[in-house]
């Protein structure tokens, strides 16, 4: 029979792990409270109008947000892992680069989205053809916010 030696050391370690786990900490990723465009409209409710669609205003759905989260959120899982060893199981700093790392997906879903073309007479207005890039305050407010810990 096999003798397993060492066993209280890993007990130890795997309490100070469990301890630094302990920190509960929130991260949103997205377009946060207080991001508006000039006129004081949210960003948060351009990005859903876009996003979903407004049928009624004539405005198709845009799926930026969703297709990202459809597309990049199987790799989130197995990298919060990975930084979780690299940052020694600090959550805070693991969900500070989780969410560095989402934003800036969230970010090249805008630019890279192709979706309904747009019409004509926003084509003129905007002098371009990119979809969800008019100012550039979507795009400037993805961000995100870690709480708590």
């Amino acid at each position: 029979m096999a003798r397993l030696k060492g066993g209280q050391r890993l007990e130890n370690q795997l309490a100070v792990i469990a301890a630094r786990l302990e920190n509960h900490a929130t991260l949103q990723v997205g377009f946060l409270s207080g991001a508006t465009y000039p006129d004081g409209t949210p960003v948060a409710l351009i990005a859903a109008i876009h996003n979903y669609g407004a049928p009624r205003a004539g405005i198709p759905p845009r799926p930026f947000f969703t297709n990202m989260i459809h597309d990049k959120s199987p790799e989130w899982g197995p990298a919060i892992a990975k930084l979780l060893k690299s940052t020694d199981y600090d959550v805070v700093q693991t969900l500070q680069l989780t969410g560095l790392a989402i934003q800036g997906q969230l970010q090249q879903a805008i630019r890279d989205f192709q979706g309904v073309p747009l019409k004509p007479a926003t084509i003129r207005r905007k002098g371009h053809a990119k979809q969800l890039i008019d100012t550039g305050q979507m795009l400037r407010s993805a961000t995100y916010r870690v709480e708590g810990a």
